[in-house]
C-alpha cells in the first residue's frame, strides 16, 4: 500500500470512529451492561474508612476497584464493549491506546473471548501495568510521542491488520460498562450524599455520573482533576473543550492534554463541580490508603483522598462521601519511595 492512499484510509477510518462515536450511554445502557458483565466481574466492596475521618471531617466510604480482576476500574468498559461487538468484528484482533489499566482490561477480554489484541503504550507506562498486560498474552508496543501520535498509531495498525478499535473513554460502551460503578455504589449506599471520581479522559466520571445523576439526581458528583492537568477544570471555565501543555504528575492515569469529545457533554450535564489536586496532596492521600485503610492505590485513585486532606471538596461531618479507588497497578519501587520518603 502507498503512503497515500494509507494516509486516505486511515483518515476514512478516523472519520467514520468520529461518526460514530460521538454518542453517550443512557442509563438503559448502563442497567444492560451491568447485567452483562455480572458473571465476568467483581461486584467490588464499599468499605467504610474510619481512621481518615477525623482528617477529612466526614462519613468516608471507599469504592476500592483495587480489588477489581484485574486491579483497575478499566475490565467493566473494556469487556462490556468486547462482548457486544460482533464476532466477525474482532476475529482478527483488537487494538488500542492506554496508560495501562484499560490495556490490562482489554487484554483480559481479549482473552477471554480468544481473540489477538495488540496495545500501544506510552514508554512512560508503569512497568507492573507493562507486565501485566504481556502476562494477559497481549502484544505490546511500546511507542514514544503524545496522545495524539499514539492514537494515529493504533489506526495506521488496525487499518494494516483489520483490527477492531476499542477506545478507552470515547466509546458510550466503554463509558457504560463504568457506569456500573455508579450503579453498585447506589445499592450499597442508598443514602450517600457526594461522589468523587478520578478524572482523567472523562469516560470514567461519565458512565458514574449518569447512573447516578439518572437514578438519584440530589446526590453530589465531582470530578478530582491533578492540578497539573487540569484540562476538564478550564474547559468548563472556557464553556469549551480547552488544550493545554501536557505537563508530567504522578497520576499517570490521569495525564491528557485535552478532554475527551463524548465525555465532556456528558460531564457538564452531569458533573456537579470539578476540583484540582496537587501531587502533594495526591501522595497524601495514596499514604493515607496504605496507612489507615490497609489499601495499595496508585496516585490516579488516590486523588479523590488527596482532595478531601487538602480541604479542596467542602464537606459537613454528617455527609457521606464516597471516594471512587480506580486502580492499584504501580510499580513497587515506585511506592516503597513514597511511603520510605513519608517516614
Amino acid at each position: 500500500m502507498n503512503i497515500l492512499h494509507a494516509r486516505s484510509n486511515i483518515a476514512d477510518v478516523e472519520a467514520t470512529r468520529k461518526k460514530q462515536m460521538y454518542d453517550h450511554p443512557t442509563l438503559q445502557d448502563i442497567l444492560d451492561a451491568r447485567a452483562r458483565l455480572r458473571p465476568h466481574i467483581r461486584h467490588t466492596p464499599l468499605l467504610r474508612a474510619d481512621k481518615i475521618e477525623s482528617a477529612v471531617g466526614c462519613q468516608l466510604y471507599l469504592k476500592p476497584e483495587t480489588l477489581q480482576i484485574t486491579g483497575a476500574f478499566k475490565i467493566r468498559g473494556a469487556l462490556n464493549t468486547a462482548l457486544q461487538l460482533p464476532r466477525d468484528q474482532i476475529a482478527n484482533g483488537i487494538i488500542s491506546s492506554s496508560s495501562g489499566n484499560h490495556a490490562q482490561g482489554l487484554s483480559y477480554a481479549a482473552r477471554m473471548l480468544g481473540v489477538k489484541v495488540a496495545l500501544v503504550l506510552p514508554v512512560t507506562t508503569p512497568k507492573l501495568k507493562i507486565a501485566n498486560t504481556r502476562a494477559l498474552g497481549a502484544e505490546v508496543i511500546m511507542f514514544d510521542g503524545d496522545n495524539a501520535a499514539r492514537w494515529k498509531k493504533v489506526y495506521e495498525i488496525a487499518q494494516e491488520k483489520n483490527y477492531a478499535v476499542i477506545h478507552g473513554f470515547e466509546d458510550p460502551r466503554v463509558m457504560a460498562g463504568q457506569g456500573t460503578i455508579g450503579c453498585e455504589i447506589l445499592d450499597d449506599l442508598e443514602d450517600v450524599n457526594t461522589v468523587i471520581v478520578p478524572l482523567g479522559g472523562g469516560g470514567l466520571i461519565s458512565g458514574i455520573a449518569t447512573a447516578i445523576k439518572e437514578l438519584k439526581p440530589s446526590v453530589r458528583v465531582i470530578g478530582a482533576e491533578p492540578a497539573l492537568t487540569p484540562k476538564y477544570f478550564h474547559s468548563r471555565i472556557n464553556k469549551e473543550r480547552t488544550s493545554l501543555p501536557l505537563l508530567d504528575t504522578i497520576a499517570d492515569g490521569l495525564r491528557l492534554s485535552v478532554p475527551g469529545r463524548n465525555p465532556y457533554p456528558i460531564i457538564e450535564k452531569y458533573v456537579d463541580e470539578i476540583v484540582l489536586v496537587e501531587d502533594t496532596h495526591i501522595v497524601a492521600g495514596m499514604r493515607a490508603l496504605a496507612t489507615d485503610a490497609k489499601l495499595i492505590a496508585e496516585p490516579a485513585a488516590s486523588i479523590g483522598i488527596g482532595a478531601l486532606l487538602a480541604g479542596s471538596i467542602k464537606v459537613r461531618p454528617g455527609e457521606k462521601v464516597c471516594a471512587v479507588l480506580t486502580g492499584g497497578n504501580w510499580d513497587l519501587s515506585d511506592l516503597a519511595k513514597v511511603f520510605i520518603d513519608a517516614a
